[in-house]
């Protein structure tokens, strides 16, 4: 849990989810950049580093992020990530008004248009969205949505190996230590003891 700004961002539940993009974010630009990170499993540097060509045909059967090796950390190489339909609405919404703002090659520029938002300041988007619907306690960052993403892929059995593809880690040791352990997977791990002793439950000779 995320406590003092230490340790990683809880994992959101779907309520949660659906009440901050519904009421937290209050902008297209906000839903977009947490959005990538939500359903691409993108680290918060990569979403606010990527350019507008970054995101391949947007209005395309098959759009894609690209999220390049000297955007991820650790300069790992570049990879490309199928947009998820609800992540295309956002961006879909968002287009418009980034069309507007100029030469900037950024998708989400900085102050006045220039460069990139920095990690700071979607840090602190967050935070305003969190308190705006009452999840300021949370222990949410803006880590919890690259964690959620993932987590919900192991939990629906994706294999391993497809998770790394989109996430970028160096290796699966490495993935499985970052992905969450929430408290259906606890109960879930509690409800599977059974010690009762199976010759009780035996038919009589």
């Amino acid at each position: 849990m995320k406590i003092n700004r230490f340790g990683q961002g809880e994992i959101l539940k779907p309520e949660e989810i659906s009440l901050l993009f519904r009421e937290g974010f209050v902008n297209e630009r906000d839903r977009a950049l947490f959005g990538i990170c939500l359903y691409g499993g993108a680290r918060i540097n990569e979403a606010c580093t990527m350019l507008k060509g970054d995101v391949i045909s947007p209005r395309g059967v098959r759009p894609k992020l690209m999220i390049r090796s000297y955007n991820a950390k650790g300069g790992r190489d570049t990879r490309e990530i199928q947009i998820h339909p609800t992540l295309k609405e956002y961006l879909e919404a968002y287009y418009p008004t980034i069309h507007a703002r100029g030469k900037n090659l950024h998708l989400f520029p900085g102050r006045h248009g220039l460069n990139h938002i920095h990690t700071s300041s979607a840090d602190r988007l967050l935070r305003n969205a969190l308190q705006r619907v009452g999840l300021e306690e949370g222990g949410f960052s803006t880590h919890s949505f690259r964690r959620t993403c993932l987590t919900m892929m192991s939990d629906a059995n994706i294999p391993l190996r497809h998770i790394q593809a989109i996430s970028g880690h160096r290796s699966l040791g490495a993935l499985e230590r970052y992905l969450g352990v929430t408290d259906y997977h606890k109960e879930s791990a509690i409800a599977a003891l059974n010690f009762s002793d199976p010759a009780s439950n035996s038919a009589p000779f």
